[in-house]
C-alpha cells in the first residue's frame, strides 16, 4: 500500500491529471511531423502505411486498459500510475533504437499498452474525487490544459527534427515520462480508500465488467465516445497528408494548433456552462452540430469551392463541438459506477479506444488526396453516435435533457 501524500489542491490536481492524459496525446501528436522521416529511414514507401506508428500505439493503449483498471481498484491508484510511467519510459527508449519499421510498430504497441495505465487510472482519480456535473466540470478543465498538447506538440516535433533525427523525439518522451513520475511520487496522495479496494479474483473482475456492460447509459456513452474519438483519430492520422495536399506542409504545425485551439476554447466554455445547461443537453446539441457541419462542408465541396479555407474552417468548427462531447460523454458513462471506477474506466477506455482506433484508422486510410473521404467518415461516425445515445437513453428511460 502506498503511503498517503500531501493533499493536492484543485489546480495541481487538474494539472497532474492533464499531464497524465497528455502522455498519450504527446506520444501521438509529436510524431506527426516525423512520419515522413521515419518512413524514409526505415524503408516504408506507402504513405498511408506510416500511419501504423499512430495506430499501433492507440490499439495497444486500448487493450492495456483492461489490465490496469482492475489493478488500480485492487492496489490503489498511485502504485499503478508509477508502474505505468516506468513502462512508458522503458518502451519509449526502445522506440528510439529499432532498426526496422516492424520493430518500431511492435514497441509502439507496447508503449501504448503500458501508457493505458496512466489514462485509465487518471480518470479513476478524478472519479474518486467527484461525480456528475462536478466531475464533468473538472474534466473540462483537464481537457482545456490537455488541449495545449496538440496545439504545441507538432511544433515541438518540428523543433526536435531540426536539431536531430526522429529518434530524438522518443528520447524527449522518455524525459517527460521520468519528470512526471517524479512529480507523482512526491505529490500524489492515494485517492482510493482501503475499504473500497476490490478483489483481483477472476470471478469478481468478470462480475464487475458484467455490471459495467449491463448498464445502458454507460454502454451507450462508452460506444458514443469511441465513435466521436474515431473522428478525432482519423483527423490526427491523416492531418499531415491533408495539409500537405493543400500545399500547407511548412505551416502544418500552426494550422494543426489552430484546430486544437478551437477545442481548448470549447473546453473552457463547457466547464463554464455544463452545470447550468446539463451534460446531456450540451453534449447532444454539440453532436447534432458536428453532424451538421459535415453536411455543410459536403455542400461547399460539391458546389466547387473545395479550397483550403472552407475545409479548415469547417474542421475547426467540427472539433469545437468535439470538446463538448468528449468530457461530458466520459462523465455520463462513469457516473453510475463510482464503486468500480477503475474497472469502469478500463471498460470505457478499452472500448472507446479500440472503436476509435479501428474505425478512425479505417477512415484515415481512405484518404485519396482530398479531404472528402475523411469528412464523409466524420458524418457516418457522428450519425452512429447519435443513434447509440438515443437508444441508450430510451433503454434507461431517461426522461429529459435537463441533467
Amino acid at each position: 500500500m502506498s503511503r498517503p501524500g500531501p493533499r493536492l489542491g484543485t489546480v495541481e490536481l487538474i494539472a497532474m491529471i492533464a499531464a497524465l492524459m497528455s502522455l498519450n496525446a504527446l506520444a501521438i501528436d509529436v510524431m506527426l511531423p516525423a512520419l515522413p522521416a521515419m518512413g524514409n529511414e526505415l524503408g516504408v514507401a506507402t504513405e498511408n502505411d506510416r500511419q501504423l506508428v499512430i495506430v499501433a500505439f492507440v490499439l495497444g493503449m486500448g487493450s492495456g486498459q483492461l489490465i490496469f483498471g482492475p489493478l488500480s481498484d485492487a492496489f490503489g491508484r498511485k502504485p499503478v500510475l508509477v508502474a505505468s510511467l516506468l513502462g512508458y519510459v522503458v518502451f519509449g527508449a526502445a522506440c528510439a533504437l529499432p532498426g526496422s519499421f516492424e520493430q518500431l510498430v511492435v514497441f509502439r504497441a507496447l508503449q501504448g499498452l503500458v501508457a493505458a495505465g496512466a489514462r485509465v487510472t487518471a480518470l479513476s482519480v478524478v472519479r474518486d474525487q467527484a461525480a456528475g456535473p462536478k466531475m464533468a466540470r473538472i474534466m473540462s478543465f483537464v481537457m482545456t490544459v490537455f488541449m495545449i498538447v496538440p496545439i504545441v506538440a507538432p511544433s515541438i516535433g518540428v523543433v526536435i527534427l531540426k536539431g536531430g533525427s526522429w529518434r530524438a523525439i522518443f528520447w524527449a518522451l522518455v524525459l517527460f515520462g521520468v519528470t512526471l513520475c517524479v512529480w507523482l511520487v512526491i505529490r500524489l496522495p492515494e485517492t482510493l480508500k482501503p475499504g473500497a479496494r476490490r478483489s483481483l479474483r477472476l470471478r469478481d473482475i468478470a462480475k464487475d465488467y458484467v455490471e459495467v456492460v449491463k448498464h445502458p447509459v454507460t454502454r451507450a456513452y462508452t460506444v458514443a465516445t469511441g465513435l466521436v474519438f474515431g473522428a478525432l483519430f482519423a483527423f490526427i492520422s491523416s492531418s499531415e497528408q491533408i495539409f500537405r495536399s493543400f500545399g500547407r506542409a511548412e505551416t502544418f504545425p500552426y494550422f494543426f494548433g489552430g484546430v486544437a485551439s478551437a477545442m481548448a476554447v470549447a473546453s473552457i466554455l463547457n466547464a463554464r456552462f455544463v452545470e447550468r445547461v446539463g451534460t446531456r443537453r450540451l453534449s447532444h446539441g454539440a453532436l447534432v452540430t458536428f453532424i451538421g457541419v459535415q453536411v455543410v462542408y459536403a455542400g461547399i465541396y460539391f458546389s466547387g469551392h473545395e479550397g483550403f479555407w472552407p475545409y479548415y474552417l469547417c474542421t475547426g468548427a467540427s472539433f469545437f463541438t468535439f470538446s463538448m462531447m468528449g468530457a461530458n460523454f466520459n462523465a455520463m458513462a462513469l457516473e453510475p459506477l463510482g464503486h468500480v471506477a477503475g474497472t469502469a474506466s478500463a471498460a470505457l477506455g478499452f472500448t472507446s479506444t479500440t472503436i476509435s482506433g479501428v474505425l478512425g484508422g479505417l477512415v484515415a486510410a481512405r484518404f485519396d488526396g482530398t479531404p472528402l473521404p475523411i469528412v464523409a467518415g466524420f458524418a457516418v461516425l457522428g450519425i452512429c453516435a447519435l443513434l447509440v445515445v438515443t437508444v441508450g437513453q430510451r433503454s434507461a428511460r431517461v426522461p429529459s435533457l435537463s441533467s
